[in-house]
């Protein structure tokens, strides 16, 4: 068995299995890290700021719940001697895996807020903000409200949540999300972040409470910045665009289409460990599952949950996350024939025209190295880190050009990149799907990353990172007014 450190004795975890019940814990709280909890001052300030502010852009909340990854019993834990995969605690058959996540309440009533508690999802709901001009001092601050609903699986836990957005300046550190320098929401608060959005790009947001175990955990997710060029036309290359990844001046990185590609990944050990009240081994750490947008192959081609798709461009363009249809309580709804993916309820297929230009938004939160390859398309990287690939002013005092093109795309823990490919003509023979379109295969050059394999599988492979790219004859596919959307008859349609 492995050995526990002095330094992980110390985690309030260790205090919390020490203590046996609340009643323990509660009087040990005075000897954990935790700096900057929301106090009963501090809570009375922020909740009075929440209904005095403007109303939220977006309404997240924190908590627990359960997603379905391939039910492999071969995967067997050599640390708790059991089977953890899957939990045998799942409370259908239709799930796998205890998950901590977020869920976009934003619209519903404080009742339906509450009853979202054991609901995550995951990944965390996408969303994506506009660039102000700071020589504004009036333009439009976004505002993001986040509810602690806490742990319906640990009610022993008392652990707190906050928003980080990983790679993004903000002025005043109090909305960072790092415990440490600003504030982290308690089990039933209610906290309102504000941010006036520069610097575009991609980038990716957690929870910074106990950050290792809350992130692998699934408390996290993809957001990204629109530049204010967009809403002007540029013709680049002969194609005009009005929607574009940078402020580039000149619509070199103008596109049709964007898809968000978020990397992640599940060590069942912990998983299970969190929802059975065990301490995992950090430093035994494995990637089980490589996930790509909170799935693994094939369910990365099913198609998103159901949405209230946008009548057009005008309505679309009020839109900060996707618009998962919820039932009367709240809870999500999934598509028909994909009710595993109740809380997994974005997919990564692109589908394409012919001579699409299509951004692909690479985000990788997982504890690995990705290498995303793109069989046969050749990708040009315009951006890394939320920074345009132009780099300091030369001699001309013009910006450099630092894209570059490939066909795979290296990138580490933390790191973002925004990519652009051309879809290619549509061949309908050699290499068609004999569907209507040409496939072409996004996946993690790591085969153990895309084919997993346990042992006393018999070799049989199961899911992960991989998707596809499906390019149809020009004029099949309409018009894309959210990213990650494809309206078509196989998928989502407007």
């Amino acid at each position: 068995m492995t050995q526990r450190s002095d330094d992980q004795a110390r985690t309030r975890r260790y205090f919390l299995k020490l203590a046996g019940g609340s009643t323990l814990a509660l009087a040990g709280t005075g000897l954990l890290p935790f700096n900057r909890l929301l106090g009963p001052a501090a809570m009375q300030s922020a909740e009075a700021a929440v209904t005095t502010n403007p109303a939220p852009d977006l309404f997240m909340a924190g908590t627990d719940g359960w997603i379905s990854l391939p039910k492999n019993p071969a995967l067997q834990s050599a640390y708790f001697g059991a089977q953890t995969h899957p939990d045998n605690f799942v409370p259908d058959a239709k799930f796998s895996t205890y998950i901590f996540g977020f869920r976009d309440v934003t619209g519903l009533t404080d009742a339906q807020r509450a009853g979202q508690k054991m609901k995550a999802q995951h990944n965390a709901p996408l969303f994506w903000l506009d660039e102000v001009d700071p020589a504004n001092p009036k333009a439009k601050q976004f505002r993001v409200n986040l509810m602690n609903l806490g742990l319906a699986m640990r009610p022993d836990l008392f652990d707190a949540h906050t928003i980080h957005y990983h790679g993004f300046r903000n002025v005043l550190p109090i909305f960072d999300g790092e415990p440490q320098g600003s504030v982290a929401v308690t089990a039933g608060r209610v906290f309102q972040y504000v941010y006036r959005p520069r610097d575009p790009g991609t980038y990716m947001w957690h929870c910074h409470v106990e950050e290792i175990e809350h992130i692998h955990m699934g408390m996290t997710g993809p957001l990204f910045v629109r530049p204010k060029q967009n809403g002007t036309s540029y013709t680049w290359q002969g194609k005009t665009y009005d929607k574009f990844v940078y402020n580039d001046g000149d619509g070199s990185t103008g596109y049709d289409r964007e898809f968000a590609m978020f990397m992640s990944e599940v060590w069942c050990d912990s998983h299970w460990a969190d929802s059975h009240i065990e301490l995992p081994e950090w430093s035994d750490y494995r990637a089980d599952f490589c996930l790509l947008n909170g799935r693994v192959y094939p369910d990365t081609i099913a198609p998103n949950s159901l949405m209230n798709m946008p009548a057009n461009a005008a309505v679309a363009k009020n839109l900060h996350s996707l618009p998962v249809q919820r039932d009367a309580s709240g809870d999500l709804l999934s598509r028909p024939g994909h009710e595993h993916l109740q809380y997994q309820p974005m997919s990564a297929l692109v589908e394409c025209n012919a001579g699409d230009r299509v951004l692909l938004r690479f985000a990788n939160l997982g504890f690995l190295e990705s290498a995303m390859t793109l069989a046969g398309i050749r990708m040009t990287v315009v951006g890394k880190d939320a920074t345009h690939m132009r780099g300091r002013p030369d001699n001309t005092n013009q910006r450099a050009d630092t894209s570059y093109d490939a066909s795979t795309l290296s990138f580490g823990p933390g790191e973002s990149i925004d990519a652009l490919f051309t879809a290619p003509a549509f061949s309908g023979g050699s290499g068609s799907s004999g569907q209507g379109y040409d496939v072409y295969l996004l996946f993690d050059r790591a085969y153990e990353r895309t084919n997993n394999k346990a042992a006393g599988e018999g070799g049989l492979p199961y899911g992960g990172r991989q998707t596809e790219v499906r390019v149809y004859p020009a004029g099949t596919v309409q018009q894309q007014l959210l990213p990650n959307t494809n309206p078509h008859l196989n998928s989502d349609v407007y």
